[in-house]
Parts: C-alpha cells; sequence; structure tokens
C-alpha cells in the first residue's frame, strides 16, 4: 500500500465516523478532511513546519484547499474535540498507566522564562515535560486520556479512572496508590501479575517508535494537547485498519509497523 492509497483509506474512515457533522458556511476544508490531516500530523511525527512541507511538497493534490500551516494548526486545536468519537468503549476490565514526554532537556531547562513542561522522573531518568495517562479497554484500545506536567503524582489522575466507575474496573501499578481517595473502581496490582498491564506497555512501546511521540517541542499547551488528541484517535483507527484480529485465546493483536511514515 503506497501512502497515497494510505491517506485515501484513511480517510474514508475518517468520513464515516464524521457523517452528521456539516461543513462551516465559510470552510473551505471538510470536517473529515480536518481531521485526517490532524491524524497524518500525528502519525509523521516532527515540528509543525516539517510536516506542512512534506504535505505541501507530497500531497498537495489530496487537499487542493489546504490553508496556510499556521491557520491550519489553529483548525487543528479548535476542532480537537472531533477525536472523541474514535475513543473505544470501556469493557469490564481495562488497565491505565502513564508515559513521559519531554519537550525540553533539561539542560535547556532554565533557559525559557515560561516552560511549558516541568522537571520528573519517567523510566528512571529526569525528563523536562509532560505526563500522558490513558485508559484503554481490555482490546488495547484507548477509552480516556488526560495530560499534566512531568512532576505530578500519579495519583493526579484519579480523575480519569473515576470516569469509568461503575464501567470498568482499572488496574494500575502501585504509582497511583495515595493515601486516601482512591478510586473505587481502580485495582492496583503488584509488578510480575496480571499480565494484563502488558497491554499498556506495547501500547506505549509503538506511540514511542512508529509515532516519535516520546519527545515533542511544543511550546503551547493547546497544541501539546491537540497533538495527543489526534495520536490517540489515530492509533485506535490503525490497530482495527482490517479489523481486530484475536488469537485462539480471544486476545488482539495490534500493530502500527505498517503505517509508519
Amino acid at each position: 500500500m503506497s501512502t497515497e492509497e494510505f491517506i485515501i483509506g484513511l480517510f474514508v474512515r475518517v468520513d464515516d465516523a464524521m457523517s452528521g457533522v456539516p461543513l462551516h458556511p465559510l470552510g473551505l476544508l471538510y470536517p473529515s478532511e480536518i481531521v485526517t490531516l490532524g491524524l497524518l500530523y500525528a502519525l509523521k511525527g516532527g515540528g509543525q513546519r516539517a510536516f506542512y512541507r512534506w504535505l505541501m511538497r507530497d500531497y498537495r493534490a489530496l487537499f487542493p484547499f489546504l490553508p496556510e500551516r499556521t491557520r491550519l494548526f489553529r483548525l487543528l486545536v479548535a476542532h480537537q474535540e472531533w477525536t472523541q468519537r474514535f475513543l473505544a468503549v470501556p469493557t469490564v476490565l481495562g488497565v491505565a498507566d502513564t508515559y513521559g514526554i519531554e519537550l525540553v532537556h533539561p539542560w535547556r531547562e532554565h533557559r525559557n522564562p515560561f516552560p511549558l513542561g516541568e522537571k520528573g522522573l519517567s523510566n528512571h531518568r529526569w525528563i523536562v515535560g509532560a505526563k500522558l495517562a490513558v485508559v484503554l479497554n481490555k482490546w488495547g484500545l484507548v477509552c480516556g486520556w488526560d495530560a499534566d506536567a512531568a512532576n505530578v503524582h500519579d495519583s493526579a489522575f484519579h480523575g480519569l479512572i473515576r470516569r469509568f466507575d461503575g464501567l470498568m474496573i482499572v488496574l494500575t501499578d502501585q504509582t497511583f496508590v495515595a493515601k486516601e481517595g482512591n478510586p473505587v473502581n481502580m485495582k492496583p496490582v503488584k509488578k510480575g501479575t496480571w499480565n494484563d498491564r502488558m497491554l499498556i506497555e506495547t501500547f506505549y512501546s509503538m506511540l514511542t517508535v512508529v509515532c516519535h511521540a516520546k519527545k515533542m517541542t511544543h511550546r503551547a499547551w493547546e497544541y501539546f494537547c491537540m497533538r495527543l488528541a489526534f495520536l490517540l484517535a489515530l492509533f485506535n483507527i490503525l490497530v482495527q485498519w482490517e479489523g481486530l484480529p484475536l488469537d485462539a485465546h480471544g486476545c488482539g493483536h495490534r500493530s502500527l509497523a505498517q503505517f509508519s511514515l
């Protein structure tokens, strides 16, 4: 499958989910086009300028009304709530974890008087950036997410877990446990138990290797959250590109490698 065929296939899947969303009276891009561009940006990774150059050079014919770069990204920020249509439904059992994203090299921490991120630990090393927290259902699909500075404790994401109270029992590691006020639907598990936790490790590995999500260069929180919104919607679309294949034990096998740009 060529990149052009992939973009067309992605647009078709997005357009099916965006049915009923009207074109703005003054808009030149249809809602499905805006979402497709956001998903491509999340998959391509890198900076906004590099992505826009790539799009203009190779695939302008697919988006004849492509606006100027800054206007395009303002559109993506303004309409990021459309990505909610691509989140998965909860199941009885799910998993949650956090993922550190580096926004500034630690040596440059104090060079910006108004830094976007904060210093915190991720994978046993210091980063200056943010934390992404996600809840996956039993198939490994994203049901919900939240983000905060890298220096917050994982218990700061209890609100995300409480969204699924009565719908899902969420497995977490011990770092989510607080002295009091833990969500009733949260089940902390010890390392080496509950192999279901491997779902989220695989998920974060794919974001790192395919979507280059471990390091980002955003300087405004709303643009950072916009990229996360499209990134997680993209994941749900791509792992179900041809349906979600299940093995003899009913386990789904997810892969994004074939979609890498």
